[in-house]
């Protein structure tokens, strides 16, 4: 665990542009064609599974869960998760993912998926995904392909394409929230 200060909170509107400049310095150029960016292209992510990390007022990570259909069942996408280059290693990351998980629980959320590492996302509930099992749009390391059921047997059966949440982005920008 980090021995920052860290303050883990809701995201806000006036940080989505520090937020946009993390993931750039994290991720690069390239971050826009992997399949979990098309999965989220233009779909905005839920505000209250949105978080921050700030040690004082520095903004030092962010983690975001966005809605999607899985064999059109309902599921979120974990990420971008960023943790700015000069923290990473503190805890921030799995401080994160631990606010997101919990108040996923808490919302009766059923499944969140994400393309990451079970070595590290494994401690946090995640498994991986039977090959074959499912579909995501473009090129995705079936090995990285992992699941976490909020609610007991909720992936049980299911199988077919990953696709973005297209009712949720109709009503999102209903709302007027950002893609």
């Amino acid at each position: 665990m980090t021995t920052l200060t860290l303050d883990i909170l809701l995201e806000t509107p006036q940080e989505r542009a520090a937020i946009d400049k993390l993931h750039e310095r994290a991720f690069g150029p390239g971050r826009f064609a992997r399949s979990a960016y098309r999965l989220r292209e233009g779909i905005p992510a839920l505000p209250s599974l949105s978080f921050i990390a700030r040690v004082g007022t520095f903004l030092v990570g962010s983690i975001r869960l966005t809605p999607i259909r899985i064999a059109q069942a309902e599921a979120l996408l974990l990420g971008p998760l960023t943790v700015e280059p000069a923290f990473e290693n503190r805890g921030i990351g799995g401080a994160l993912i631990q606010r997101a998980l919990e108040t996923a629980h808490a919302e009766g959320h059923r499944l969140v998926l994400l393309v990451g590492d079970l070595d590290y996302y494994g401690r946090f509930g995640f498994t991986r995904i039977p090959r074959g099992r499912i579909a995501l749009p473009g090129p995705v390391d079936p090995d990285r392909v992992l699941i976490h059921e909020c609610q007991p047997a909720a992936f049980e059966g299911l199988t077919g394409a990953v696709e973005p949440d297209l009712l949720w982005a109709q009503k999102a920008r209903a709302m007027g929230l950002p893609a």
